[in-house]
């Protein structure tokens, strides 16, 4: 097969050219070519040369022109050139061969072959030649587009070896079968079950990159499903694990919480393509193991599992190296308001519960109400109908509350350094005493958010207290 006409960017030909001047094979290897056959954007680009890629990366800048700068890597004999929006990379062609207790391999220098046979999966093994007699000529010794018609990922070797090797390749698998919707041949499958183990010489860093991305796929609970049933999800995520199964007491049972989460996933991500509202939805009900508990009238129950699960959050993010920032803030936010507007369906609710709402999820409102939204797993149709009708009035009445009392941006009328120069009291916890009692009255409607009537009732407050103004002394 030839793929000449699919190189359009004259940076190919340029190449290709520049390798021949060097006398050195030169190919487009990997990711690339995988997505190019796949009709898929992508702007890094992968270049093999059977020679040193320093070198040949050197001469491309030249011949790009006198501002292209290179990026070279030395101690992994790689170099990287920054071009309009591509990120080229270059390498010699290398043959690499593992310890038995490091994903790193020890590497020499090798033939295009011996480059093909250490990719991961066949898929990414393919490589397209640059030098001008064979431009555009695909080579593809381990039957990767036969494998990409079908839909499948396997190992160019065996995969027992290749998984061994560098573990991270099993996640890598998973990965790619689900952002393309591909399944894993069964072979390579069962090596991944075999080796599950061998993930824990790999950094945590490495795995949490592989995990976001199944989480930012397109059904990502399909991603799960194949970390859950080959063994790696419980080595590195087992509070995830530890919400599936089902108990019965009687002819009570709750429901399998792991895949009623993973159903809450494949929900927002219709909804959402932002990773930290999917990691929400994965956690939401991460503590329901831990409070548990069996009622005799009521059957089970899990009472308090928002707050634990909240309390869980920074723990969970901490271990799997996500950012202890405003993105674990947002996710042990929503964890722990998500129960928080399904009493707002009851036509007797208050505005004072709307504010009260509307003041704890502040920007993160519309968030909060997807993921409400997805939480509903029902079977039945017509319950699910009229739960989201019911959500469709909530957010009604949030909308006429805003509109009144901006409260999702809320920032207090009068602030404590106000109040201390007005009334020239020291830091103390009469200020914190005073800006509660007018945070509540605009919350329960006693007072409208703004500054007139917030002052009117802090002269009224601080004559209760005793405090005279500046102004009056």
């Amino acid at each position: 097969m030839n793929l000449s006409s699919s190189l359009e960017n004259k940076v190919f030909r340029l190449i290709g050219a520049v390798g021949d001047q060097l006398g050195v094979e030169t190919y487009v290897v990997g990711g690339y070519v995988r997505d190019l056959i796949l009709n898929r954007p992508s702007k890094d680009i992968d270049f093999v040369c059977v020679g040193s890629g320093i070198a040949l990366a050197q001469a491309v800048a030249k011949a790009l022109g006198p501002n292209v700068h290179v990026t070279i890597f030395k101690s992994f004999g790689t170099a990287q050139i920054r071009y309009e929006d591509m990120d080229l990379e270059f390498v010699g062609a290398r043959k690499e061969s593992y310890r038995s207790d490091s994903r790193k391999p020890i590497v020499e220098d090798g033939t295009l072959a011996d480059d093909q046979k250490r990719r991961d999966f066949t898929m990414n093994a393919l490589a397209i030649s640059l030098n001008e007699k064979t431009f555009g000529e695909l080579i593809d010794p381990f039957d990767g587009l036969a494998d990409m018609k079908k839909k499948t990922i396997r190992t160019p070797l065996d995969p027992v070896i290749t998984f061994s090797d560098d573990p991270l390749r099993m996640m890598r698998a998973i990965r790619f079968a689900s952002q393309l919707s591909y399944d894993i041949e069964p072979d390579t499958y069962e090596a991944i079950t075999t080796q599950a183990e061998r993930i824990n010489i790999v950094s945590q860093e490495r795995v949490t990159d592989e995990l976001n991305k199944i989480i930012l796929s397109p059904v990502p609970s399909y991603g799960f499903k194949l970390l859950f049933q080959s063994g790696l999800l419980k080595i590195f995520f087992p509070e995830l694990v530890a919400l599936h199964g089902v108990e019965y007491i009687g002819n009570k049972a709750h429901k399998d919480n792991f895949f009623h989460t993973l159903q809450v996933l494949d929900n927002v991500s219709v909804m959402s393509y932002d990773l930290w509202l999917r990691w929400a939805a994965i956690l939401h009900d991460i503590a329901k193991p831990a409070t548990k508990r069996f009622d005799k009238n009521h059957g089970w129950t899990f009472h308090g599992h928002e707050d634990k699960g909240a309390r869980m959050v920074p723990g969970i993010f901490r271990r799997m190296k996500l950012p202890m920032n405003e993105k674990m803030e947002f996710v042990q936010k929503l964890v722990r308001l998500h129960l928080r507007p399904i009493p707002l369906v009851k036509e007797e609710v208050t505005d004072s519960a709307i504010r009260r709402l509307l003041f704890d999820a502040g920007e993160d409102t519309d968030a909060l109400m997807k993921l409400c939204r997805a939480d509903v797993t029902s079977k039945n149709n017509e319950k699910v109908s009229r739960i989201q009708k019911n959500f469709d009035i909530v957010e009604q009445k949030m909308a006429e509350v805003e509109a009144k009392d901006q409260l999702r941006s809320f920032q207090p009328p009068v602030t404590g350094d106000e109040i201390m120069k007005m009334y020239n009291v020291p830091p103390s916890r009469i200020i914190g005493d005073i800006k509660e009692q007018i945070r509540e009255a605009i919350l329960e409607g006693e007072i409208r958010n703004n500054r007139e009537e917030a002052l009117a009732l802090l002269k009224k407050i601080a004559q209760e207290k005793g405090l005279v103004q500046q102004s009056q002394r």
